[in-house]
């Protein structure tokens, strides 16, 4: 698990449309990786303070950046473009649909730094390249299993081969839920705290199911049986079932599951003949969405317990309570 980085001529290609960008110079330069996904506004460097540049972000020039280059003279408004070019950045974005500022377009092309321009206002180019690329730059990791959209629920369904992951995944489909992903799950932590899970491009939508072989959910049951991505909220993993084993039967302890450092709601099924798997799982879905509505049954099954106990022991019942 490490953080991604992505060539900017790649960015150019994938988002270059939706942000709005043109490559004016440096193009010798795009293979430079940019590995933050958020850009940075270099108004203390041009100031003379150079220091708290960051290499392998985009720089961004809004009006504030351009209207103090315009202020300068001429020789130290290339020194500080100078500067600018040499902490190492990915490249630099004029944004607004400004021209770039004199000097830079030349000093770009002699470094091999890219220089592109935006139509967009700078913080609105901010926002959606953060959105573009967070996704993309985040810790990630490929996963063994299955991901539906339970009702607003990402459920990621974990278990060895052969336990029936991809089989209550597609009885979930075919009770109106959707799939994400089967088999590989691609699992990327975006926004510090939140963990999305979506499909590889050549398994999208397809799911392989033992004696029917690969089949296509989205020509079967159409586009709102799929989705591309989506957080992932709980995951339940399928275990054979043992008579020895203990199981939780009361549900009063919160188990997690560590994704990429965020722990996530995490609950062990057994499977057995005569367990209707699909019906649990969609019973912990909607379970999560009442405890997020502040009703924990488990918990307040047990507090109503609690208070029997109490109000018995006041009475001076003389029978034994077992808890």
């Amino acid at each position: 698990m490490a953080l991604a980085s992505l060539p900017l001529g790649e960015i150019l290609e994938q988002i270059g449309f939706d942000l709005q960008l043109e490559l004016v110079a440096g193009a010798s330069g795009l293979s430079r990786s940019v590995s933050h996904p958020r850009a940075q506004r270099p108004g203390l460097a041009l100031a003379g303070q150079p220091g708290g540049l960051g290499a392998g972000r985009l720089q961004v020039l809004g009006p504030e950046e351009l209207g103090f280059l315009g202020s300068l003279p001429a020789a130290d408004r290339l020194e500080r473009l100078g500067a600018l070019l040499a902490a190492g950045p990915a490249g630099v974005v004029v944004a607004g649909g400004s021209a770039p500022p004199e000097g830079l377009t030349e000093e770009a092309e002699r470094r091999g730094v890219p220089l592109l321009v935006s139509s967009l206002p700078a913080d609105q180019f901010e926002d959606r390249l953060a959105e573009a690329l967070e996704e993309q730059l985040g810790p990630s990791r490929s996963m063994h299993g299955v991901l539906v959209d339970v009702m607003g629920v990402g459920v990621m369904i974990l278990g060895k081969s052969g336990i029936g992951k991809s089989e209550c995944a597609l009885d979930l489909v075919m009770r109106g839920h959707r799939l994400v992903a089967d088999d590989v799950i691609i699992v990327r932590r975006r926004g510090g705290n939140q963990v999305f899970g979506s499909c590889s491009p050549l398994l999208m939508h397809h799911m392989e199911i033992r004696g029917l072989g690969i089949i296509n959910i989205k020509d079967l049951y159409g586009v709102s049986a799929v989705r591309e991505r989506k957080k992932i909220e709980l995951v339940v993993e399928l275990t054979e079932w043992r008579a020895e084993e203990e199981y939780d039967r009361l549900g009063l302890d919160d188990r997690s599951y560590d994704l990429l450092g965020v722990p996530t709601p995490h609950l062990i099924i057994p499977v057995r003949p005569g367990r209707y798997t699909t019906s649990l799982v969609e019973v912990a879905a909607r379970n999560l969405l009442l405890k997020r509505q502040g009703h924990h049954s488990a918990r307040e099954f047990q507090a109503r317990l609690h208070q029997a106990i109490a109000e018995a022991a006041e009475e001076g019942d003389g029978g034994e309570v077992v808890e």
